[in-house]
């Protein structure tokens, strides 16, 4: 076992140093690698049929948000082999540091560029009613989704000139759609009047407060991290008090202590996928979204 030990730091050492070494030049190709899902859906729809791309998801689908997630050698290989990585950023992928200190000929596109900076500027007047802390799960907020989305383009656009204008056009043709996705969950959401919320973890801060929903409660803070009985009561007495009308949970994560929250409450359970895991189509976000707002339509209409 210690033997064993001592080849993984060994090889994944190579693999670092591998990192500073310059990848072989391609006039014909660009490697992109996105860190996660709800980043590869943005890029793929952005760089479609451009000359000369490959785009790789640097994380399995299955892996959901990047909470604790420890990067394998495989995932080593891929960055040693990509030109560009595109992040969420705002401290998502901080796993991945050491391995961008190392890794000195890889361009890296922070989405979440001016993003966080900006928003908590424009509702600094509401003083602590939006006080996001390191949350950074910008992409649930569709609004905020754009202006990751207009980011990538952006630092893309400087990165590969020769495909400049079908990143712009590709972007343009995405933003709309999304534009239209949060006029359809704007019309059906902004009139209902029963608005308190339990959500599984703290991922949808920043989608409640675009569609003006009140988080009341969540039933994890720590994703995956079963809630002590203490804070269970917390809960079970936060919903009994605000009147929440619905628990959602994530469909990546077992949903064992919503349902002893909901046996106490008599409160039912829905779905809110945060959009952290699924197909790798390029109009995944607009379906998921889609059916977030089909469950908060039945969980809180009258």
């Amino acid at each position: 076992m210690k033997k064993l030990s001592i080849v993984l730091v060994i090889v994944i050492m190579l693999l670092l140093a591998g990192c500073t070494s310059q990848k072989t030049p391609s006039a014909d190709t660009l490697d992109i690698v996105t860190s996660f899902y709800p980043i590869y859906i943005a890029t793929a729809n952005i760089v479609e049929g451009a000359e000369g791309i490959t785009l790789t998801n640097l994380t399995s689908t299955e892996v959901g948000c990047l909470h604790d997630y420890q990067l394998t050698t495989a995932n080593l290989m891929i960055l040693e082999k990509s030109d560009i990585l595109v992040i969420n950023g705002g401290g998502m992928e901080s796993f991945i540091q050491k391995v961008v200190d190392n890794c000195k000929n890889l361009k890296i596109i922070d989405s979440s560029e001016g993003i966080l900076e900006e928003h908590e500027e424009e509702h600094e007047e509401h003083e602590g009613e939006h006080d996001h802390g390191e949350n950074a799960h910008i992409w649930v907020s569709i609004s905020l989704y754009e202006k990751q989305v207009e980011n990538i383009c952006q630092e893309l656009m400087k990165l590969d000139e020769k495909n400049a204008a079908s990143y712009r056009q590709n972007t343009d043709t995405y933003l709309a759609k999304l534009d239209v996705l949060k006029a359809e969950m704007h019309e059906a959401l902004d009139n209902i009047e029963s608005r308190n919320i339990v959500t599984f973890h703290e991922a949808f801060e920043f989608f409640a407060e675009e569609f003006d929903l009140n988080v009341v409660g969540v039933v994890e803070r720590e994703p995956g991290t079963y809630p002590s009985a203490g804070e269970l009561a917390e809960i079970i007495a936060t919903i009994n008090n605000t009147e929440a009308k619905a628990i959602f949970v994530e469909p990546q994560y077992s949903r064992t202590a919503a349902d002893t929250i909901a046996r106490e409450t008599g409160v039912p359970i829905y779905t809110l996928d945060p959009v952290v895991s699924g197909a790798l189509e390029k109009d995944a976000y607009e379906k998921i979204m889609r059916e977030n707002l089909k469950n908060l339509v039945e969980a809180l209409g009258d």
